[in-house]
């Protein structure tokens, strides 16, 4: 029987009041003090983070099942989190937001199978999902239920790793199982002033406790960023952590089979490196920027880098050559001297992966006198983590080129992209030096003896050292061998880089079926 039309009003009515419900959240009081501390809504975070009226929700009607606690007697639409689809500058994407007026963002049962589920959604879809986190961790009054539905929830983001982008925005505190499931994303992006991350709570630490440590000591942006390496941008406030979402995705593709957006640009691909000409110090010992070697040779000058205070003797970023997305790793000549350690190999090693999930081809430019000596890093494990950056690099199947301006010594020359790991561009500048190690250690190895003898230490090491130079001092012999392509000027960097990459675009590297290799993880 048709339904009448006073009931159709009746019904309609009803869905109208549970969708006021649903976008109440945890209550007015509760909103209003979220505000107060300079946070907004989910709902306003989605809005901010999308397009004008592109988004739509995914189940609004969600409510949590826990008859414990008199739980039964607060039952909220959406338990906590704001799911669903939308555009970013008219790509589509799949999010969600947790909303802190609901038992304080807390992951029960519920709230985590519906991030679950969008999760899935997005992998099936092929588009990339955004996580906007802000919650107190695990449920305590859904017990073990809880930590069901984020095993589902952590089980479908490993699922999504490597097929699509994801992104996680920390814009406030984020605790326990909910920090790791953060922190699968491939960026995670903290806000300065609220965003925090804790595998355990502040109340269990003993520092915080103390009151030698504050939380935000304890795990805000800025010791994300520095130190544990997981925060690989900092937003200034919540406008900017959309848009660095926005600009992320300028350089991603949608999933892992598709390539990256191709832009036009206005910055000619033939274009001279002038600048670059004279900077390289006549002495080899001397620092310089390697940003300056990016910014000229990028379309531009834009590079968008990454993890900028973390193992701040490499750098990594997102760029572009020809309109066409690049991913850059550079040794940093100011910071330790470029040397490698095991934080810039673990940080390296993590973007040479994620360019290769997504299909971005990778420029190395080199400038390395080797790996950083000492216990510190001899007893911390610098063979598993150097292994690791190697690894990357011999794995990776997407387009790489590499540059070589100055120094390229020993096991670090090999590590960062060489033509032995099946590197496909690899070209130098004239004031390159591939060697074993610096003249002066070799010379001091190789002659040690003769060096005692000598009636003139000092100017036979000087002679000595001389020799070495010209023997193995340029990149020629390498370049004799096939070792490079080509020795360059650095005025022609951009030009030939861009050539190669026209020709690259369409390699394809065939690799003989297995599980997966086993990372020195």
């Amino acid at each position: 029987m048709p339904v009448p039309p006073s009931h159709r009003g009746d019904l309609s009515e009803d869905l109208l009041v549970r969708r006021q419900r649903a976008a109440a959240g945890g209550g007015r009081a509760k909103v209003d003090a979220l505000r107060a501390s300079g946070r907004r809504t989910a709902r306003e975070r989605i809005e901010a983070l999308l397009d004008e009226d592109s988004f739509v929700e995914v189940d609004s009607f969600v409510t949590h099942r826990n008859d414990e606690f008199n739980l039964h007697m607060h039952l909220v639409e959406g338990d906590g989190v704001v799911c669903g689809h939308g555009t970013v500058d008219g790509r589509q994407i799949f999010c969600f937001a947790q909303d802190f007026s609901v038992f304080g963002g807390s992951m029960g049962e519920m709230h985590a199978l519906k991030i679950a589920k969008i999760a899935e959604m997005s992998e099936r879809a092929r588009i990339p999902l955004v996580g906007i986190w802000d919650g107190g961790g695990q449920r305590a009054q859904d017990g073990v239920h809880s930590l069901a539905g984020t095993g589902e929830l952590l089980d479908r983001l490993v699922a999504c790793s490597g097929r699509i982008p994801m992104f996680s925005l920390i814009l406030g505190p984020v605790v326990g199982v909910s920090a790791l499931a953060a922190g699968l994303a491939d960026f995670v992006i903290l806000g300065q002033d609220h965003g925090q991350l804790f595998l355990s709570s502040p109340l269990e630490t003993e520092e915080t406790v103390s009151g030698e440590l504050t939380p935000q000591e304890l795990g805000g942006a800025d010791l994300h960023a520095s130190r544990s390496g997981i925060a690989c941008l900092i937003a200034v406030d919540e406008d900017d952590a959309t848009e660095i979402v926005s600009e992320l995705l300028t350089f991603l593709p949608d999933y892992c089979m598709a390539e990256p957006p191709v832009f036009e640009s206005s910055d000619d691909p033939e274009r001279s490196c002038d600048s670059l000409e004279d900077l390289i110090p006549d002495d080899t010992n001397h620092p310089y920027d390697i940003r300056k070697v990016i910014g000229e040779v990028v379309d531009d000058g834009h590079f968008m880098e990454l993890f900028e205070t973390y193992a701040d003797n490499i750098i990594v970023g997102f760029s572009r050559l020809e309109g066409s997305t690049v991913g850059i790793v550079a040794n940093q000549p100011k910071v330790l001297a470029g040397c490698l350690d095991i934080d810039a190999s673990i940080k390296a090693a993590r973007f040479i992966r994620t360019c290769d999930c997504y299909n971005i081809p990778i420029l190395t430019i080199v400038d390395v006198p080797g790996f950083l000596p000492g216990t510190v890093q001899e007893w911390g494990g610098i063979i598993r983590h150097g292994a690791k950056l190697l690894y990357a690099y011999a794995e990776a199947t997407v387009p790489k080129m590499t540059v070589v301006t100055r120094k390229a010594y020993g096991g670090a020359y090999l590590a960062m992209s060489c033509k032995h790991l099946r590197s496909d561009y690899n070209i130098a500048w004239p004031t390159g030096e591939l060697a074993v190690m610096g003249a002066e250690g070799a010379v001091n190895i190789i002659h040690r003896k003769q060096l005692k003898e000598a009636d003139n230490p000092a100017e036979t090491h000087k002679e000595l050292v001389s020799e070495y130079k010209r023997k193995f001092g340029d990149p020629y012999v390498a370049a004799r061998n096939g070792w490079l392509d080509d020795v360059i000027e650095p005025i022609d960097t951009r030009i030939r880089l861009v050539r190669a990459l026209r020709l690259l675009r369409s390699k394809r590297e065939w690799t003989p079926p297995k599980k997966h290799g086993n990372i020195p993880l």
